[in-house]
C-alpha cells in the first residue's frame, strides 16, 4: 500500500488554539514551502531538530521528504493556506521491521500550538496501518517541548538517556484506553477554542444585509442590537450607506477591525467568494444563513473555509445566539429574543429551533447558547456538546439532529457530557422504511431506527418522540431531583383522575406499588376521614392545602416510592383550585428528596412550571400521559447515570492477525466481496473463540455418511444443510434435513438435496443433532455511518416475525452486554423463568463480547448472522452462521480530523 493510499489525501484538523490546519502527504509542489519553513527556523530550532545548526541538514531533510518512494518511509505535512507549518516523518530500520524512527519539525512562529502533537497522532495512525509496534525518536535532553509531546501523547513511552541526548520509544498499543482518552481531551480543548470566536466574538460583521426591512440580514442586525451586543458591529453592503443606524462598508477587507464572526446572507452563488474574502481578511468563523446551495456551490463554500482555517455554521440555517452577559449575542433571524437561561440548544431545522426557543422561554428554563446548524457542513452537534460541557453556563443539552456526521465521536462525547448534565433529543427520522432488503436476519433487524436507539441508549441520551415530549422531559429534569427508581405514588383529589394517572404510569413502564402498612396508617392521620389511602391515594374533593402538603411531604420523605404524581381538579368543595394547591406544595415541599410532578387536567394543553417564589418549581402537565412519560425519561436517565461507565474486557484466545489474513485472502479472490462458505465461517469464528457445534463440509453422499458416523457417536442423529449462493434462508427453501439416523438415511438425504438444488448447491454441512435449549440469535451488521452494530434476541425460524431483539454499537462494554441480555422480552428464559434452571449466561456474555471484538477488528465484516445460538445450563453453542465480507477501510477512533 502506498503512502497516498495509507493517509487521506487531505484532512483538516484543529490545533490547540482552535486554528484549522490541513494535513496531507507531501507533493512535489510543496518542496518550496517546506524549504522556506526550514530556512526561517531559528538556530535553536535547527539545533533541536538536527542536533546542529547547519543548514545542510535541513536541505537533506527536504531531499528525503521529496525523494523517491521507498519501503518503510512515511512523511506528512501540516499547513495553513499555502504555508507549510510542520513536517513529520518516520523511516523503518532494516534490522527491526516493526519499529521506525520518527522526526518532527515545526515552523518557527507555530510553536506551542499543538502542531507537533497533531502530526505525531496522524503518523501513529499510519504506523499502525503499516503494522509497526513502536516509533523511536532521538532528541536533546534540553528539548523540553518535544519531550512533553511524547510524555503527553497518551501512549506508553520509555526513555534512555545518553549524555545530552534522550532516545524515546513510543509504543503504539493503547493501554486501558489512555490514548483514546488523551486524543479525546485534546480534541475537546481544541474544539472549544475554535468555538470561542463563534459564540463569544468581540467583533461581528453582517455581510449582505439588504436595504429592505424584511431581508434576513436586516433581521439579524435588529436582533443583534436588541440583544445589546457589546462588541464591535459592522455591516457590509456596497449599495447602501446606512443600515439600522450603522454605517456600511463595501467589502470585508475595508472594515476597520477584523471580525471574529461574519454572518453571511448573500445569495448562494456569491457565498464562496464572500467566504474567501473573509478568509483573506483574517475572519475566524462564518455563519452562512443562505439556503439553496447546489452541491458545487456548497463544495466551494466549504473549500474556502478550509483553505483559510475558518469554522462554518450552516449553510441554510437560522443563525446562532449566546445569552451570557459578556456575549449577549443574537446573530439569528428568530422572531423573538431567547430568554437567558441554562439550556444549550442545537438544531438542524430552523422551525424546530424557533419552537424550542419559544418553549424553553415559556417554561422559564431559558437558553444559554443556541445554534441552528442547517446543512451542517462543519460545526455539528458534537461541537456544541463540547462547548456546553466547558462554558460554565449550561446544565441541560437539547439537540434536534436529522443526521450524524461522526456518530462514534458523538457517542463518546454524549457519554461524557451525560454524566454531568442531561442530553435530550427528538428522535427524528423514525418514519424511514422500517426494514431494508437484506439477506440475513441481523441486517433485516438493523433498521436505522434500531441503530439510532442503540446509540442513544449507550450514550445516555434522553430520546423523545416530539418537541412537546422533549419540553415535558426538560421541565422535569431541570427542576426535579432524579428519581432513584421507577416506583410512583399517585395523589389525587378525585378518584377517577387518580386511576387515569396510575394507568398512564404503568403504560410508561413505571410501577404503582402498594404502600407499606405503617405509611398508610400515618397518611390516614394527615387526610380527611373520607380519603381512600391506597395507591393511588384519593384525598377526597374537600382536602385542605395543609392536609395535601402533609400527605405529599410524608410520601416523599418515607422513601417507599421514588416519585409522586399529584393530580388535582378544581371543585366547589375545596378551599383552593388545583393550581393553588400545587403552588402551595412548591413552597412547603421545595427541597424534598423526591421527584414531584403535577397533573392539572383543566389547564390548557402543555406543561408549565409553577413557581411561587422561594420553593423549587413543580412541572404541571395537562394530561397524565405526558407526566408519566416525563417521569419515565427521568428514571431511565437516572438509571443510566448510576451505572458504571463500563469497560471493554480483555479477551483471551483471539487471533486478530489470522482473522485479518483470512479476510484479506477472501477479498483478494472476491474483490467485490461476498458470502463465506461454511468452512471459512467456522475458521473465522474459531479465530475469536466463538463456540460452534462440530461440523464437516462434504461434497458427495458417501462423504456425508462417513462424517455423520464420526460426528454422531452419541445418539446417531445427524443434520444436513445445503449451501450455495442463493441458499441463505435455508429453512424456508427446504435446505435443512433433521434427525437423519444411519448411513442410508444420510446418503438419501444428500441425494435429495442435490436433486432439489442441482448446480445451485456448492456443498453440504454435516452436523450432529443438537440437544434442545433456548434458541437465540446474535449478529453484527456494519452501518456505513454508525459503525458495527451487535444485535441479540430470540432466535430460530421466527426471529423476524417475533422481532424480539435489542442492539448496541460495538465495541461492547460489560454494561452494554448486560443490557443486551436483560432487555429482550425473552430475557426471563435466560435467568430461570418460573423456577427453571438458568442458561450459561457467562457463556452468552463471552459470545457477544467476541462477536463485538470481531466486528471492531474487521471493518470488512458487512454482516454476521449466528442463528440459532442454543443456550443451555451447561453451555452455549452456535448451530448456524452466515458471514458476508465487503471491501472497507478501518475506522480509526484516534484520528483527529474535521468532517
Amino acid at each position: 500500500m502506498t503512502q497516498a493510499e495509507r493517509l487521506p489525501r487531505e484532512d483538516h484538523a484543529l490545533l490547540a488554539d482552535g486554528t484549522t490546519v490541513w494535513l496531507r502527504p507531501p507533493c512535489p509542489q510543496d518542496a518550496g514551502a517546506v524549504r522556506r519553513m526550514y530556512e526561517e527556523m531559528s538556530r535553536e530550532s535547527l539545533r533541536g531538530r538536527f542536533f546542529g545548526v547547519s543548514r545542510e541538514s535541513a536541505e537533506q531533510a527536504v531531499e528525503r521528504v521529496f525523494g523517491p518512494a521507498r519501503r518503510g518511509y512515511q512523511a506528512l505535512l501540516a499547513g495553513a493556506e499555502d504555508q507549510v507549518v510542520g513536517v513529520a516523518e518516520y523511516v523503518g530500520g532494516d534490522d527491526e521491521a516493526d519499529v521506525a524512527e520518527l522526526g518532527v519539525a515545526v515552523a518557527e512562529r507555530w510553536h506551542h500550538r499543538g502542531v507537533g502533537t497533531l502530526l505525531v497522532e496522524h503518523l501513529v495512525h499510519a504506523a499502525r496501518e503499516a503494522g509497526l509496534t513502536a516509533l523511536t525518536a532521538d532528541t536533546l535532553a534540553d528539548n523540553q517541548a518535544m519531550l512533553k509531546v511524547f510524555a503527553d501523547l497518551g501512549l506508553p513511552v520509555s526513555r534512555r538517556y545518553e549524555g545530552g541526548e534522550v532516545r524515546c520509544t513510543v509504543w503504539l498499543r493503547d493501554e486501558q484506553g489512555r490514548y483514546l482518552d488523551a486524543v479525546d481531551d485534546r480534541a475537546r480543548r481544541a474544539d472549544v477554542a475554535s468555538m470561542e470566536h463563534l459564540l463569544r466574538p468581540r467583533c461581528v460583521a453582517v455581510v449582505g444585509a439588504g436595504r429592505k426591512p424584511t431581508s434576513v440580514g436586516r433581521a439579524v442586525l435588529k436582533n443583534l442590537r436588541r440583544a445589546g451586543y457589546p462588541g464591535l458591529l459592522y455591516v457590509v453592503n456596497p449599495h447602501a450607506h446606512l443600515l439600522e443606524h450603522l454605517p456600511t462598508y463595501p467589502k470585508v477587507g475595508d472594515l476597520p477591525h477584523v471580525p471574529d464572526l461574519a454572518v453571511v446572507t448573500v445569495p448562494a452563488d456569491r457565498a464562496a467568494g464572500v467566504a474567501r474574502e473573509c478568509g483573506r481578511a483574517g475572519v475566524r468563523t462564518l455563519a452562512v444563513l443562505t439556503a439553496g446551495f447546489t452541491p458545487e456551490q456548497g463544495a466551494e463554500l466549504l473549500a474556502a473555509c478550509r483553505d483559510h482555517g475558518m469554522r462554518l455554521v450552516g449553510p441554510n440555517c437560522l443563525g446562532l445566539a449566546n445569552t451570557e452577559q459578556r456575549a449577549r449575542l443574537n446573530a439569528s433571524f428568530a422572531p423573538q429574543q431567547p430568554l437567558p437561561g441554562r439550556a444549550g440548544v442545537a438544531v438542524q431545522s430552523g422551525g424546530v429551533g424557533i419552537a424550542l426557543l419559544e418553549g424553553l422561554s415559556r417554561l422559564g428554563i431559558g437558553v444559554s447558547s443556541f445554534a441552528s446548524l442547517g446543512d451542517k457542513y462543519d460545526v455539528s452537534g458534537n461541537d456544541m456538546l463540547q462547548w456546553w460541557e466547558s462554558d460554565g453556563c449550561t446544565d441541560l443539552a437539547v439537540l434536534h439532529l436529522e443526521s450524524f456526521g461522526n456518530p462514534r465521536a458523538f457517542s463518546r462525547t454524549a457519554r461524557r457530557v451525560g454524566r454531568r448534565m442531561p442530553v435530550l433529543t427528538v428522535d427524528a427520522g423514525r418514519s424511514q422504511p422500517g426494514r431494508r432488503a437484506a439477506a440475513s436476519h441481523t441486517a433485516a433487524a438493523a433498521t436505522r431506527t434500531v441503530t439510532r436507539r442503540a446509540l442513544f441508549t449507550q450514550a445516555g441520551v434522553v430520546a423523545t418522540r416530539s418537541i412537546a415530549e422533549l419540553l415535558d422531559a426538560a421541565a422535569t429534569l431541570h427542576t426535579q431531583p432524579l428519581p432513584a427508581g421507577t416506583s410512583v405514588a399517585i395523589v389525587s383529589n378525585a378518584g377517577g383522575s387518580g386511576v387515569l394517572a396510575a394507568d398512564a404510569c404503568v403504560e410508561a413502564g413505571l410501577s404503582v406499588p402498594e404502600l407499606p402498612a405503617e405509611l398508610v396508617t400515618a397518611l390516614r392521620e394527615d387526610l380527611p376521614g373520607s380519603a381512600v389511602v391506597t395507591n393511588p391515594i384519593d384525598t377526597s374533593p374537600a382536602v385542605r392545602e395543609s392536609s395535601l402538603t402533609a400527605c405529599v411531604e410524608r410520601l416523599c420523605r418515607h422513601h417507599a416510592v421514588d416519585a409522586v404524581v399529584v393530580s388535582l381538579v378544581p371543585t366547589a368543595l375545596g378551599e383552593a383550585t388545583g393550581e393553588d394547591l400545587v403552588r402551595g406544595l412548591t413552597t412547603c415541599c421545595g427541597e424534598l428528596p423526591c421527584t414531584l410532578v403535577a397533573v392539572l387536567p383543566h389547564q390548557p394543553e402543555g406543561v408549565r412550571l409553577l413557581t411561587p417564589g422561594e420553593g423549587r418549581p413543580i412541572p404541571a402537565f395537562a394530561d397524565p400521559q405526558s407526566a408519566a412519560r416525563a417521569l419515565a425519561h427521568a428514571a431511565a436517565y437516572a438509571r443510566w447515570r448510576a451505572r458504571p461507565a463500563g469497560i471493554v474486557p480483555e479477551l483471551a484466545g483471539v487471533d486478530t492477525e489470522g482473522a485479518a489474513e483470512l479476510v484479506d485472502a477472501f477479498l483478494a479472490a472476491h474483490p467485490d466481496g461476498g458470502w463465506l462458505d461454511p468452512p471459512q465461517c467456522a475458521d473465522l469464528l474459531d479465530r475469536y473463540g466463538v463456540p460452534q457445534v462440530p461440523w464437516a463440509w462434504v461434497g458427495d453422499a458417501d462423504a456425508a455418511a462417513d462424517a455423520a458416523e464420526r460426528l454422531t457417536a452419541r445418539d446417531g442423529r445427524a443434520v444436513l444443510k445445503a449451501y450455495g449462493p442463493g441458499l441463505l434462508h435455508k429453512s424456508e427453501r427446504g435446505a435443512v434435513l433433521l434427525d437423519l439416523v444411519g448411513g442410508a438415511q444420510v446418503r438419501a438425504g444428500y441425494q435429495e438435496l442435490a436433486s432439489r438444488f442441482g448446480d445451485g448447491m456448492t456443498g453440504v454441512l454435516v452436523q450432529p443433532m443438537a440437544r434442545r435449549g433456548t434458541e437465540l440469535f446474535a449478529g453484527v451488521v456494519q452501518d456505513e455511518v454508525f459503525g458495527p452494530l451487535v444485535l441479540f434476541g430470540l432466535g430460530g425460524t421466527a426471529t423476524e416475525v417475533i422481532g424480539d431483539h435489542v442492539a448496541r454499537l460495538a465495541p461492547l462494554t460489560d454494561s452494554d452486554v448486560y443490557g443486551l441480555l436483560t432487555e429482550p422480552r425473552c430475557a426471563p428464559l435466560l435467568f430461570g423463568h418460573r423456577g427453571g434452571e438458568p442458561v450459561d449466561v457467562a457463556g452468552l456474555e463471552q459470545l457477544l463480547l467476541r462477536l463485538s471484538r470481531m466486528a471492531a477488528d474487521l471493518p470488512q465484516l458487512a454482516e454476521a448472522d449466528l442463528n440459532p445460538v442454543v443456550a443451555r445450563p451447561d453451555g452455549v453453542v452456535t448451530l448456524d452462521v452466515r458471514i458476508r465480507l465487503q471491501p472497507a477501510r478501518r475506522f480509526d477512533p484516534f484520528l483527529r480530523r474535521l468532517r
